[in-house]
């Protein structure tokens, strides 16, 4: 049983479909209903188990809900892919408001940190999981993109390393994944 987030579009659709394609009854989890529903359309089509959640991965109760939804629905949890992110655009770094960042640290950090604090214990227990990040080259590079997403993304690195060693023994890995553009 996979989670994946942000999976309306780009790497989380193409992650979805590949893990059902694979055998994986598919949690998918995403702010925009039409995106979703055609990942979910094609996951169907093609015999895949899978469920969709509409939500924004940055609030709590979202990621509480998804977590207990994949167990409810699917009996397990295994992987869990926290891929859901936002660019923010190319706003230049001094017109840039706290909203603008706190909307960005919302999506990009905040949700990755909620989905291991919620996943993390499900997979503990039964002493096997996988847990993996998108973070971005952009937060390995300076000027690889805007501020806000890259120090989101430098954050996202920095968090996998700390849960991992924070999961040490427990037979849950996590890892982050860089990617640079992607068609």
């Amino acid at each position: 049983v996979a989670i994946v987030t942000g999976a309306g579009s780009g790497i989380g659709r193409a992650s979805a479909v590949l893990f059902a394609r694979e055998g994986a009854r598919v949690l998918v989890v995403d702010q925009e209903p039409e995106g979703l529903i055609e990942t979910t359309r094609q996951i169907a089509r093609e015999g895949g188990a899978v469920h969709s959640v509409v939500g924004n991965v940055g609030w709590e109760e979202v990621v509480k809900g998804y977590v207990q939804d994949a167990l409810k629905l699917f009996g397990a949890l295994d992987i869990v892919y926290a891929n859901a992110g936002i660019s923010g655009g190319f706003t230049p770094l001094l017109e840039q408001t706290v909203e603008y960042w706190e909307q960005i640290l919302r999506t990009n950090l905040i949700g990755p940190f909620l989905a291991i604090k919620h996943a993390a214990p499900h997979l503990t227990a039964k002493g096997r999981g996988s847990i993996v990040l998108t973070a971005s080259v952009a937060g390995l590079k300076a000027n690889a993109g805007a501020a806000a997403y890259s120090a989101s993304k430098a954050g996202v690195i920095s968090l996998a390393q700390t849960a991992a060693t924070a999961l040490l023994g427990t037979g849950v890995r996590v890892n982050a994944i860089c990617p640079g553009l992607i068609e």
